[in-house]
């Protein structure tokens, strides 16, 4: 966060107090400079491990870099979506507030610890406005989740076994005894299967998180709402 020479020399005060090597990102062309002098005369190794990955894209693209600072910062419409976006996936998550879900870009369901909310979040700092639902036995979601139109509804499910582990291992974190239900592996079963058969009769994609991670789920998501808008444009 280093915008101007002044702040660079405050910086360096404190480097040449406790002297080391200097790892730099900077872009700015008179603070970089200044820096490097700075460090040239007082002996001290640099390096600025971003030159070579912004070089091999320039000669990729065939783009200058046009070294602005702060880019990824700026508040334009797509930071501004985003922003939007995660309030309401703060909002509607974990059954909440179903009322609006036809506002969102995606609902997902699936039995507790099936990595909706992290999910969510992830795909609400893309830009996608995100509910998610626990898919439980005893108390079945409303109807109104089989009936959504502009939302993009998927089924989340995972390997009971891994399931069973996750779970236990959640209560043992929070200091209960895992001796419950909650990590019973009949109960666990009947859960996934109930899931499954939900998603199957109302036609929702599922997709197993057993082996994926976050980041591998939502992009398998972002592909399925990409190909469904492709799709509502051919027709």
């Amino acid at each position: 966060m280093v915008r101007s020479e002044g702040h660079l020399d405050r910086v360096i005060e404190e480097v040449m107090r406790v002297p080391g090597l200097i790892i730099y990102t900077l872009v700015d062309g008179g603070v970089r400079d200044r820096l490097e002098q700075r460090c040239a005369s007082l002996g001290l190794p640099m390096v600025s491990p971003l030159d070579p990955t912004i070089g091999a894209l320039s000669d990729l693209l065939g783009q200058v870099a046009t070294r602005r600072p702060g880019r990824q910062h700026i508040m334009d419409r797509a930071y501004f979506d985003r922003v939007d976006a995660i309030n309401y996936t703060m909002v509607h998550d974990d059954g909440a507030s179903h009322d609006g879900w036809e506002d969102a870009d995606i609902v997902l369901a699936g039995v507790s610890r099936t990595s909706k909310t992290p999910t969510s979040i992830y795909l609400a700092n893309r830009g996608y406005k995100t509910a998610n639902i626990p898919i439980v036995p005893q108390s079945p979601p409303p109807a109104l989740l089989f009936s959504l139109k502009r939302p993009l509804v998927v089924g989340l499910t995972t390997a009971p076994e891994r399931l069973l582990t996750i779970r236990r291992n959640r209560l043992l974190t929070l200091g209960q005894t895992p001796d419950t239900e909650y990590v019973d592996a009949d109960h666990i079963e009947s859960e996934v299967a109930y899931a499954r058969r939900l998603f199957a009769d109302h036609d929702i994609p599922v997709i197993d998180v057993t082996r994926r991670s976050i980041e591998e789920t939502a992009a398998a998501i972002i592909n399925m709402v990409q190909a469904r808008a492709a799709k509502a444009e051919e027709a």
